[in-house]
């Protein structure tokens, strides 16, 4: 197996379940030691209280090929956030990849929720989680990155800059969240390309993610009978998709070339040649604008 990550050091920081657990699985799989963190352990659960846990994902990332590293990390402790970076600089003395994949706010919006209705310090949380996290371990971390030339940095967001642009995003809090990290990732862009990085914005499609499975009372193995309630569902991805889209990117000796830009995975699927598990290559993106939002009924042909 292809290994072309082999010697590189990734921290994937929000890495427990969904798109962090795949994206640290494919960079595994791809040779990386990876490092992932979060809040829920096989010791104690966030305020998720999901099963899920932190060294269930550094196990995968051994099966996979590369060197699972479980770190139990609050991103919002910037005590904490720095003792892990020095972790990996007194470890490793080096890292190639950072993954800012925190998020931890699906309990904390309300859909359609103006902003004077909706709950002002969930709002809040939710704010401090998705951006603030961001912030405090770029601050902590880039310094390490820096230290070899060609390092990546990847701001996962939901939406493409131009679909959210011109589109509402479920509410105040969450539209300026995930607007909010894709300015992360041109800033960065600035400020890490004249010095031998590069920062892009990444957003999957629809994820089946652990929790989108469980609000469709599906399993991966038969997540098609969820189409008869969601006809939509039927471009969803799994997480390990935006992984290779990660790995793809952290592999690419010209990643330059997407410096400060907002990407997605589907897009990234047709330009490096990589597929979902099932060998399709879902356009989520293109899908959404073209049919969905179109209004046309449920048809993924020649979008994945």
């Amino acid at each position: 197996m292809s290994q072309p990550l082999h010697g590189k050091v990734a921290l994937v920081a929000g890495a427990t379940r969904g798109a962090g657990r795949g994206i640290a699985v494919e960079l595994g799989a791809a040779g990386a030691t990876v490092y992932v963190t979060g809040r829920s352990t096989r010791a104690s659960r966030s305020e998720y209280d999901r099963p899920e846990t932190l060294e269930d994902t550094a196990d995968l990332v051994t099966a996979a090929g590369g060197h699972g590293i479980a770190v139990p990390t609050d991103h919002l402790d910037p005590g904490q956030v720095r003792a892990l970076v020095d972790r990996v600089a007194e470890e490793q003395d080096r890292l190639d990849i950072l993954v800012n994949d925190i998020w931890g706010g699906e309990k904390l919006f309300a859909w359609g929720s103006p902003v004077w209705e909706h709950d002002l310090d969930d709002g809040l949380r939710l704010l401090r989680l998705a951006v603030e996290t961001h912030a405090i371990t770029s601050h902590h971390a880039l310094p390490l990155l820096l230290r070899t030339p060609g390092g990546l940095v990847v701001e996962m967001t939901d939406g493409t800059d131009a679909y959210n642009r011109e589109n509402y995003r479920v509410s105040f809090f969450y539209d300026l969240a995930k607007t909010s990290v894709i300015r992360m990732a041109f800033a960065l862009g600035h400020e890490l390309g004249p010095r031998g990085a590069t920062a892009v914005a990444l957003t999957p499609g629809w994820l089946r993610s652990e929790m989108m499975l469980e609000h469709y009372e599906v399993r991966e193995e038969n997540w098609r009978d969820a189409l008869d309630r969601v006809p939509h569902f039927a471009i969803s991805e799994t997480p390990r998709y935006v992984g290779r889209a990660v790995a793809a990117l952290a592999s690419d000796p010209e990643v330059a070339r997407w410096n400060g830009q907002s990407l997605d995975g589907g897009s990234l699927a047709r330009t490096y040649g990589f597929t979902d598990l099932d060998g399709s290559r879902p356009d989520a993106w293109r899908y959404l604008v073209e049919v969905q939002d179109a209004g046309k009924p449920a048809d993924v042909t020649g979008y994945r």
